[in-house]
């Protein structure tokens, strides 16, 4: 069975000036092909019953989207944890939609601060409708088979990664971090920076 865990930040971690392979960061071994050809690909596993990942998202979400034009960064839901499989789908059907921006941080509140359930595809179908998603696409989106092909293609990157708690980042395929490796969310971020300035430089 799937380990199932959040990451949880390391009261007290060491914040060196260089991050230490092993502290701070991890070697994915072995390394997994990179699916963003001719950038540094850095990617998220997430879920949205993670209450972790649920606080890491203010301070990702605008790192995200000031990446520089030679980053791809995308996001992956993991098949561990509550309610995976319609987690799963719910992002890749928002992601489908183009709706993940507008509605990644509200699904972790509904979650995390609401205690809204969200186990059934018509209560998240019907949530979506109240915070401006089209309900009839977004369940149409949900149930199809492109969606479904994204969920088991998740499956078989979080098995390659050896993805075992969340959140995690991954950069280029070679190493990953967490706001529980590198002592909170910001540390995080600057770690991932450092390894996408390696992964440039082709270390």
């Amino acid at each position: 069975t799937q380990p199932s865990r959040c990451w949880t930040p390391c009261a007290g971690a060491a914040h060196a000036q260089t991050p230490t392979e092993g502290q701070q960061y991890s070697k994915i071994e072995p390394p997994v092909p990179p699916t963003a050809q001719g950038k540094v690909e850095v990617v998220e596993f997430f879920s949205y019953a993670c209450p972790h990942c649920a606080a890491f998202e203010p301070t990702l979400e605008p790192w995200a989207k000031k990446l520089p034009a030679d980053v791809a960064f995308h996001r992956i839901p993991v098949p561990f944890l509550m309610n995976a499989e319609n987690f799963m789908r719910t992002y890749y059907a928002l992601e489908t939609l183009g709706q993940v921006d507008a509605v990644q941080r509200k699904i972790f509140n509904a979650v995390h601060v609401e205690r809204l359930r969200l186990d059934k595809t018509a209560d998240i179908a019907t949530w979506m409708a109240k915070n401006g998603v089209d309900e009839k696409k977004f369940t149409e989106a949900f149930n199809s088979f492109s969606v479904a092909t994204s969920v088991t293609r998740a499956k078989k990157a979080v098995a390659a990664y050896k993805i075992d708690g969340v959140p995690t980042l991954a950069v280029n395929g070679r190493y990953a971090t967490s706001p529980g490796q590198a002592g909170g969310a910001e540390q995080a971020l600057a770690v991932t920076d450092f390894l996408i300035q390696r992964a440039r430089k082709g270390a």
